[in-house]
């Protein structure tokens, strides 16, 4: 760790340093209580995470185009490790770029816990603001989500645009968002995010209440009248409940269509998994679906479902879900629940994990925290480690052993894609059932029907009807029993 101009922090810890010198220990002279004092002073910078170009002309280019930000983060809890602070300070960088901005420079303190006020401390602030304006960073944001005053604290002290983990991710999914469905479930998530954090700016932003003439409240109404930040509240309550029946309305459409799989008897499959693990490229080599692949985070928001065969034959529905990411934003399960339920209708998950991930385990972790807030976890469940034509043996070796039930594939190579697919075969409930019938001449509906929901193994005419053997959906066989051969 390499963290930077010694100053004494304001809060009275040890004294800092902002220029990119190492901070050297001598195990002589310092116990692990005194490191361990220092390592708590310390707002210690994060190597490696800049994506500053270099080359002039993209320099310049970027620096008109992209927001120049500073990543803060706060190691909190005994639970914590350096290592998992560090994991999500990265996947922070990788937000950060998605939403469109250039990474400077990322600081991480240790603490208990956040402060209250400023998220960092007090003298944290004093020598983060001293980074801002070196760099020249236009945005600062935080690893986690930042209460209200929080916010309008950092702001009034830093001088520049704070923003922290929720509203960004809620920015990335406002670019991604295509269909109508997911912008509004967008909306509704960031108007909810919004509203605890309205802010006004003085008592010239008022409105008067106008006389009787003006269909006001008349005599007595004249004072200072309502504010603005009251009419912007007034005017996204009212815009959440118009999205939330619009939502409504799209539910209800998804739900008809669900039920109609459901009476069609067809097993509902559906791709679950962290962001960027490839789900899309997953369902493009099961079933050619053509869906976009992109690598960048949340690439995916709107489901896709496409019907596909198992090896023997059987048809089933394979859906493509919007990914998961740590500390996912509640108010987007919220506004994503009636998408998100089509992994918990589902009969089957695929769970895809990005093998070539330093940590996938905590991906696993992450996304089944998000499975139990949406009450997924009973659905059956094949863990899929995907992209291990990019992963280091070692740690592949790793994963078998801690995941010994995984089919491991390559998406992009196509390696591993026949031993899952042979797991479908067995894991997709069979909704269908094998017939032998001799079906009378006059009843040709029944035939059709065989032709078109069935697998016919042979046919033939007989002078009573035609004979037909074959496999065909459960609800169709029960009406077909009257003419079975046996």
């Amino acid at each position: 760790m390499r963290i930077q101009p010694t100053h004494h922090d304001g809060d009275g810890g040890a004294p800092i340093r902002l220029r990119d010198e190492p901070i050297e220990f001598d195990d002589l002279e310092h116990t692990q209580g005194d490191r361990d004092l220092a390592d708590r002073a310390a707002l210690r910078r994060v190597a490696g995470l800049s994506t500053e170009l270099t080359d002039i002309t993209e320099v310049e280019y970027r620096k008109l185009q992209l927001e120049r930000v500073v990543l803060v983060g706060v190691w909190a809890g005994a639970a914590s490790t350096a290592v998992a602070a560090e994991e999500s300070m990265a996947e922070l960088a990788r937000l950060a770029e998605t939403a469109g901005s250039v990474v400077l420079e990322a600081v991480m303190q240790r603490r208990s816990h956040p402060d209250s006020a400023t998220y960092v401390g007090s003298g944290k602030v004093t020598e983060l603001k001293e980074i801002v304006e070196v760099t020249g960073a236009d945005t600062v944001i935080c690893d986690g989500e930042l209460t209200p005053s929080q916010l309008r604290n950092l702001e009034e002290k830093l001088r520049v645009k704070v923003v922290d983990r929720t509203a960004l991710i809620l920015d990335i999914f406002a670019q991604h968002a295509r269909s109508r469905e997911g912008k509004a479930q967008v909306e509704l998530a960031q108007l909810n995010y919004l509203v605890p954090r309205l802010r006004g700016w003085g008592s010239a932003l008022s409105r008067q209440r106008g006389g009787r003439v003006a269909a006001g409240a008349g005599i007595g109404s004249r004072g200072p009248g309502e504010t603005k930040l009251e009419i912007d509240r007034r005017r996204i309550h009212r815009r959440i409940s118009q999205l939330r029946s619009d939502l409504k309305d799209m539910r209800r459409v998804r739900d008809t269509k669900r039920s109609q799989r459901r009476a069609n008897a067809v097993p509902a499959v559906s791709i679950a998994g962290y962001t960027n693990a490839g789900k899309s490229s997953l369902l493009n080599r099961l079933t050619d679906a053509g869906v976009l692949v992109e690598d960048a985070l949340f690439a995916t928001l709107d489901p896709t479902a496409r019907r596909s065969r198992t090896t023997d034959g059987r048809v089933y529905t394979l859906t493509d879900t919007v990914g998961f990411v740590r500390h996912l934003p509640h108010q987007l399960v919220e506004s994503f629940r009636s998408t998100l339920e089509e992994i918990g209708d589902a009969d089957l998950l695929l769970h895809v994990v990005d093998g070539s991930d330093e940590n996938p385990e905590a991906q696993v972790s992450a996304v089944r925290e998000v499975l139990g807030e949406i009450d997924a976890l009973s659905v059956a469940e094949i863990i899929v480690v995907n992209k291990i034509d990019a992963a280091d043996e070692l740690a592949l070796a790793q994963l078998r052993r801690a995941l010994p039930d995984a089919v491991f594939v390559s998406a992009h190579t196509g390696e591993g894609l026949d031993r899952l697919r042979a797991r479908l075969v067995e894991l997709v409930e069979p909704t269908d059932a094998f017939v032998d019938v001799t079906v009378p001449y006059d009843r040709g509906d029944l035939v059709a029907r065989v032709h078109t929901e069935g697998r016919i193994d042979t046919t033939e005419h007989t002078d009573t009807g035609t004979k037909i053997t074959a496999r065909v959906p459960v609800p169709l066989a029960a009406s077909l029993r009257e003419f079975s051969n046996w």
